[in-house]
């Protein structure tokens, strides 16, 4: 779920027919489970009112077909919304509230907000600037490549963008060095940089993730969720993640060749950006700045992140400004927006009906004991969302699904529910395996690096991550008043 359209390397394709029926089959097969499943729902003897359970198949529905990818998400979100609106289970003003919340129009304002720094070639400047400065060994550069990662997320609201974008710099880099595919400096620059394009959206308000966590999280406590506080109280984590992946690369993926230094013009080339510096980009950056600066003092000022994306993107549209036109908007991917309102609906639709809190007091009601205790309680969150995201094809519906869940039940039992957000979020950044998330889906799809290399660098990291927020949570967030 790409903000913005990115030509990328073709993907590993079958191209046989049983290939072919195989692939038929398993989407049926997905189809009848998702259908199965609001009808085992519908008919089931449960003593509880019609419409409550009607809201529970509809949900059942839209959950499965987010966890099986049978349709895309914005699409399965949008099927969802109309079914509870058909048959009346709530009002449309809870129904569709999603698509007034901040979350949701946060998430549009960061499209306009990346549109201008691509069409700028911000992101390749940025790249080429780290690099010049990090230096020309495999070890600098594979640095480099993960700090302009970091920097990316600011500006790029997503994931996938943000892999797109590096990848053609990443190739170029490999092929640099001489190697192919199949090469150590292959496999660990490209497995390091899609890993962390994917989980630095849990770190800072900048992706798909964190906007649709803190959707929910507002729904609790309202204004509480503020986009510098979020990026501070994740620092740590974040610097981990920076030196630990680094480091782990070199030392899972050792490069077959050590230096570009003689061939550092080459380099430098590869990163200078070809298109001249215009009035156009300098307007662009001037509101990317500006951007950055409000969503980073917002605690101080009070203007809400997604004030400043939307009204920061809107300025670019204005007349003598010109920095986005409406070519750049139709070229923009607009369903992020609406799966992001279609799951923040769906939340807001089984609270009304009761049906949050029948899913609540049934799997969260026996953990009260291991969850009064936040020393207890981190690690319990943090494992019970590392294994609960195997059944999910992304973390985006597992967040969607699931944080309101534990969110009721926080609130229920007089726990502090921003706690609770903050932590469980973070905890859908540990992955294993391509599946689990769009961005390793993307990076995969290039060939450089195999199910077993990320298995390795996946499992390893996990276990860092964890280290490194309890250590936020137990450390360093008393010490920000948290």
């Amino acid at each position: 779920m790409s903000a913005i359209d990115h030509a990328v390397a073709e993907p590993r394709s079958p191209s046989s027919a049983s290939t072919s029926d195989r692939s038929v089959s398993l989407r049926l097969a997905q189809a009848l489970f998702c259908l199965g499943a609001g009808a085992a729902i519908w008919f089931s003897p449960w003593a509880i009112a019609n419409n409550t359970k009607a809201a529970l198949a509809i949900s059942a529905m839209m959950i499965i077909a987010w966890m099986t990818e049978v349709m895309e998400y914005a699409s399965a979100g949008l099927v969802g919304l109309f079914l509870f609106w058909i048959f009346g289970i709530a009002k449309p003003d809870v129904i569709f509230s999603g698509f007034v919340n901040d979350a949701s129009w946060f998430y549009l304002g960061a499209v306009f907000i990346a549109a201008m720094a691509t069409k700028t070639g911000l992101p390749q400047r940025i790249a080429g600037f780290v690099v010049n400065y990090v230096g020309f060994t495999y070890s600098r550069l594979l640095l480099g490549i993960v700090v302009v990662a970091f920097l990316l997320t600011f500006i790029v609201p997503s994931g996938v963008a943000r892999v797109a974008i590096l990848a053609p710099i990443c190739i170029g880099v490999i092929n640099l060095f001489g190697v192919d595919k199949g090469s150590n400096i292959g496999r660990g620059m490209f497995l390091l940089m899609t890993y962390t394009c994917a989980i630095f959206d849990k770190m800072i308000i900048a992706g798909t993730g964190a906007i649709t966590a803190v959707g929910v999280i507002n729904k609790y406590v309202p204004h509480a969720v503020s986009y510098a506080n979020w990026f501070l109280a994740f620092i740590p984590c974040s610097l981990a993640t920076i030196f630990v992946g680094w480091r782990l690369a070199l030392w899972l993926f050792p490069p077959e060749i050590e230096t570009l230094e003689g061939r550092k013009s080459e380099v430098q080339a590869h990163f200078r950006n070809v298109s001249a510096w215009s009035p156009m980009h300098t307007k662009a950056c001037l509101l990317v700045l500006l951007a950055l600066a409000l969503w980073l003092t917002d605690r101080w000022h009070g203007i809400s992140a997604a004030k400043v994306a939307f009204g920061v993107g809107l300025i670019g549209l204005l007349p003598f400004v010109d920095v986005l036109n409406a070519e750049d908007f139709r070229k923009a991917n607009l369903l992020p927006y609406f799966f992001v309102a279609a799951a923040l609906g769906m939340s807001e639709v089984l609270r009304a009906t009761g049906g949050l809190k029948l899913i609540t007091d049934a799997l969260l009601g026996g953990m009260v004991p291991l969850l009064s205790s936040k020393l207890i309680a981190v690690p319990v969150l943090y494992w019970t969302a590392f294994v609960y995201h195997f059944f999910t094809a992304s973390e985006i519906p597992m967040l969607s699904t699931s944080l309101p869940i534990l969110l009721e039940f926080a609130k229920s039992h007089g726990m502090d529910t921003l706690w609770f957000g903050m932590v469980w979020t973070f905890a859908a950044g540990g992955k294993l395996f391509a599946y689990q998330s769009a961005p390793l889906i993307v990076g995969y799809a290039y060939g450089y690096f195999k199910h077993t290399d990320m298995l390795k660098l996946g499992a390893i990291l996990t276990v860092v991550e964890f280290v490194a927020l309890a250590f936020c949570t137990f450390v360093f967030w008393p010490l920000l008043g948290f």
